[in-house]
């Protein structure tokens, strides 16, 4: 069965590799938010420079919501307040884009950072912190809770304690969230969609994203069974779809725990490839949850072991390629800038 973990080859960017395939931009003056990227210098360096050569690859990227990763913690202090230093860090970047000086794109428009919800009701004071860190920029948090029971299966350096979702204390810490107006990504494997529309329901005034479709799977015990698993991943995700405090994110399917063996190939596939493979998921999603709850997203750098940022944003275009105007101006735009309350200029970064 084929393993693949946080360590080995999740972050193993080849450009030489990507460079064996190119194409030209599709669409080029559509307006785009990206809502989801990281920032790291290790295990790969992936920081302001070169998400800003991937976001000017031609495609007119004109805002991004950096999502946390456990990037530049604090080494000092309190250890639940350690998280606050990736929100300062990100801030900083943030303000180096709004200066202007690197074009109309403003980079971490929006912040979601973490803050431990097992700390119950003293999460309320670290969530506080991290909104004053933000500057106006903080939007909320992510709590991963990827957890399976083959544990070859790894998508974080850190794996949370099975069923983390309906822990008593953790949903005393979600509680603190609404007041504060933050809203709650979601990061696991689609098997566990269920403990997830569970959370929705108890929250119901509370935002939720579900990021990656949901966390596709084909590795591990599910290496070799997309096509099985498939009708039951379309089954939970309708069921999430039901929940109208649910958006998700339409995105993430390059990873190699997605099982989709991109990396092995002799070089990247094309934008066309990439949509007529990826095109039952985008379907689905888009159906149950419709436009207006759907974005699509990078993942970046993570994404980009196996596919380019230009033709990954291609590949979005063909797949949104017959839907009407206003359903396409969400998907790129404007569900992700009413979800994480952004105030970007729909004009064309040129």
């Amino acid at each position: 069965m084929a393993s693949v973990s946080i360590s080995d080859n999740l972050f193993d960017v080849d450009d030489n590799w990507l460079a064996r395939q190119s194409e030209p931009i599709l669409e080029p003056e559509r307006p785009i938010i990206d809502p989801h990227h990281h920032f790291w210098a290790k295990p790969s360096r992936y920081l302001f420079e070169e998400l800003l050569a991937d976001t000017r690859s031609g495609h007119s990227i004109l805002a991004t919501v950096y999502m946390q990763c456990r990037s530049m913690y604090r080494a000092d202090g309190p250890a639940e307040y350690a998280c606050i230093g990736e929100t300062e860090f990100v801030n900083g970047i943030a303000a180096m884009s709004a200066s202007g000086d690197y074009g109309l794109i403003r980079i971490c428009a929006g912040i979601v950072g973490h803050v431990d919800l097992l700390l119950g009701t003293r999460a309320g004071a670290v969530l506080e912190a991290q909104v004053k860190a933000g500057n106006g920029r903080f939007r909320g948090i992510r709590n991963s809770s990827v957890w399976h029971e083959d544990t070859t299966i790894r998508g974080t350096p850190h794996v949370p304690p099975r069923g983390i979702l309906a822990d008593r204390t953790f949903r005393e810490g979600f509680a603190c969230l609404a007041p504060l107006g933050l809203s709650f990504d979601g990061w696991m494997w689609w098997t566990q969609l269920g403990e997830f529309a569970d959370l929705a329901d108890a929250f119901p005034q509370t935002q939720l994203v579900l990021d990656h479709f949901g966390g596709v799977l084909g590795v591990g015990v599910h290496s070799g069974r997309l096509a099985t698993d498939f009708p039951h991943w379309q089954a939970a995700i309708r069921d999430v779809a039901q929940r109208p405090n649910v958006a998700v994110k339409l995105g993430g399917l390059a990873m190699r725990t997605a099982g989709f063996g991109l990396r092995e190939q002799d070089a990247p596939l094309s934008s066309q490839q990439l949509a007529e493979l990826w095109k039952p998921y985008f379907e689905t999603c888009i159906e149950a949850f419709g436009p207006q709850r759907c974005m699509f997203e990078s993942n970046f750098p993570v994404d980009k072991v196996c596919v380019r940022y230009d033709t990954l944003w291609n590949a979005f275009k063909r797949l949104a390629q017959g839907l009407a105007a206003q359903e396409k101006s969400a998907l790129f735009f404007d569900t992700a800038a009413r979800i994480y309350r952004l105030e970007a200029r729909k004009t064309s970064a040129g």
